[in-house]
């Protein structure tokens, strides 16, 4: 069982950042290797559902949605088993519980809200105007 721990969000002004991380475990005693995973994060707030806000998958392919495009990025350390999403230029639009999600896919062409198998318990993410 693949399991996915988030670090704590928090809240910040408008034009802050944040920098969440995400402990993935368990990967290796259910037959995956760590860059045989499509992993990301998704977004949920009330009134605009679940968004996905990037992916990332073997040899570094990487998918954002328009709306964190260059202000959001993520990175993963194969080494630390750990994926993190360095978010800046936080807007209140951004304000929901971001979701640690991942599926057994190297090739990472589905959108992570529609195929997660795995997923962290989520960590609110606030920004104030």
């Amino acid at each position: 069982q693949v399991h996915l721990e988030e670090s704590e969000g928090g809240e910040v002004q408008a034009g802050g950042s944040l920098r969440l991380s995400c402990v993935v475990s368990g990967y290796l005693s259910a037959g995956y290797t760590y860059s045989s995973i499509c992993m990301g994060w998704f977004r949920e707030a009330p009134g605009t559902g679940r968004e996905e806000v990037a992916r990332i998958g073997f040899d570094d392919e990487i998918n954002y949605a328009d709306s964190v495009k260059g202000r959001f990025a993520i990175s993963s350390d194969a080494a630390k088993s750990t994926l993190y999403l360095q978010m800046n230029n936080l807007k209140p639009e951004d304000t929901a519980m971001y979701i640690c999600a991942a599926y057994p896919q190297a090739s990472c062409d589905e959108r992570l809200e529609l195929a997660y198998i795995y997923r962290g318990q989520g960590t609110q993410v606030t920004v104030s105007s």
